[in-house]
């Protein structure tokens, strides 16, 4: 079982890694040497990102070859894809042409290629990650507590630095301040520093629209402001629909909030979110297209969900064992095939009134909200999380540890918990 600084240490290795495939691929194929990461950093995070999820999700699929080789194909893509889109919004006034592509990317590249990167991260998990596992369990866990802890506040500092020099300019404004004297502040070195590395390291890269021209459209886009928005509706619809849905037709009227606090659903939120990025490429495509995309995105998601809360908190919220052509019981085919018209429905009927009617909100108003939703969702995220550790733990500790623990078990005991969550099977999982 790996702990939260076991994941975050491999992925710091393999966003290394991966930095240095793409340094080297670079190397060899333009002659010399570039630092192909966003931040400043020797990381590419998505390479990480994605080792974190194989990690995870591998296990459960032992001895099945295949699957575990589509599991991987599905997860490299999605995370190329949301990758690509968190780089393409790191700064609104940037444009990046074919000169981002990644070295492992697959996304929007055909079948032969999506599968190609996913044979190169299955037998790295299955040859290179044992070695690399064996290595790290050898590091004292104090210093790999350290590391861990050190490599994120230089990533966090790295990354402010970005985000400042791409919020503040743009790829014209930085030829025209080499000669600027305000260029020797702190400001304006970071700002030169920053920009000087990312025109290298992406020759093709040009000046996108300023915030000064046109009109300001809150929320514009596919951008973090509308994607904050989308979570929070469909959440809130998505516990309407699965409740009145569990009681119609299972004749069992039961919670289906992800929280303590609300009528949110977090999986379904999260699957929106998943599937506008992941399919909005799609959006123009034939129905068949969106529909298989959904219906392999959605499958791997759910699976993916019911893998997370195993191992964070110990719990069970689905078991499908009992249904036909089921995958380890975390999902099956009838819903891929319903996660496959939900798709459909989403991306071709839903989502476009949706993203016009939050591009509405007043801007500054929807500033401040979305903040609020961001502040509330994340405080009731992590109460219960906390809630459900505590929950699973209690079985085998049940006196408090500390003062945290007994306000938990004041405030959240056993009753509380399974009258909120009645299906929750405790498995002892967590770690």
């Amino acid at each position: 079982m790996y702990s939260f600084y076991d994941l975050a240490l491999f992925l710091l290795i393999y966003s290394f890694l991966g930095w240095a495939a793409e340094a080297g691929y670079y190397a060899v194929t333009r002659r010399r040497f570039c630092n192909r990461g966003v931040v400043a950093l020797p990381l590419v995070l998505a390479y990480g990102f994605t080792f974190v999820l194989l990690m995870l999700l591998l296990p459960t699929l032992a001895g099945q070859h295949l699957l575990s080789f589509l599991a991987t194909m599905v997860v490299s893509a999605v995370v190329e894809r949301i990758g690509d889109h968190f780089f393409r919004r790191v700064g609104p006034k940037i444009q990046w042409n074919q000169e981002r592509s990644r070295l492992l990317s697959g996304t929007g590249k055909g079948l032969l290629s999506s599968a190609l990167v996913a044979a190169v991260y299955y037998l790295a998990y299955l040859i290179i990650h044992p070695v690399l596992l064996a290595g790290v369990l050898l590091i004292p866990e104090l210093l790999r507590q350290a590391v861990v802890v050190v490599c994120f506040v230089l990533i966090g500092l790295d990354f402010a630095a970005v985000f400042y020099a791409t919020r503040t300019g743009d790829a014209q404004w930085y030829a025209q301040r080499q000669a600027d004297s305000g260029q020797k502040k702190l400001a304006g070195q970071i700002y030169n520093a920053v920009w000087k590395r990312l025109r290298r390291a992406y020759p093709g890269l040009e000046e996108g629209p300023g915030k000064g021209e046109g009109t300001y459209t809150f929320a514009k886009g596919l951008c973090w402001d509308k994607l904050v928005w989308v979570f929070l509706i469909s959440a809130l619809l998505g516990d309407i629909i699965e409740t009145f849905y569990c009681g119609l037709v299972n004749g069992q009227w039961m919670n289906r909030s992800s929280v303590l606090y609300g009528p949110f659903s977090f999986v379904w939120g999260l699957g929106a979110v998943v599937l506008t990025v992941a399919l909005q490429g799609l959006a123009e495509k034939n129905d068949r297209h969106v529909f298989l995309a959904g219906f392999v995105v959605g499958g791997a998601y759910e699976y993916l969900c019911s893998v997370f809360t195993e191992l964070v908190f110990g719990t069970v919220f689905w078991d499908y064992s009992e249904m036909p052509l089921n995958i380890g019981g975390r999902t099956n085919v009838l819903f891929c095939f319903f996660w496959g018209v939900l798709a459909v429905v989403w991306i071709k009927v839903i989502y476009p009134p949706m993203s016009k009617g939050i591009e509405g909100l007043p801007a500054l108003a929807g500033k401040i909200l979305t903040w609020i939703v961001v502040s509330v969702m994340a405080c009731n995220a992590m109460l219960t999380s906390a809630a459900m550790v505590r929950y699973s733990s209690r079985a085998v500790q049940p006196e408090p540890a500390n003062a945290f623990e007994e306000f938990l078990d004041t405030q959240y005991g056993d009753g509380y918990m399974e009258n909120r969550w009645p299906n929750m099977i405790v498995t002892g999982g967590e770690g």
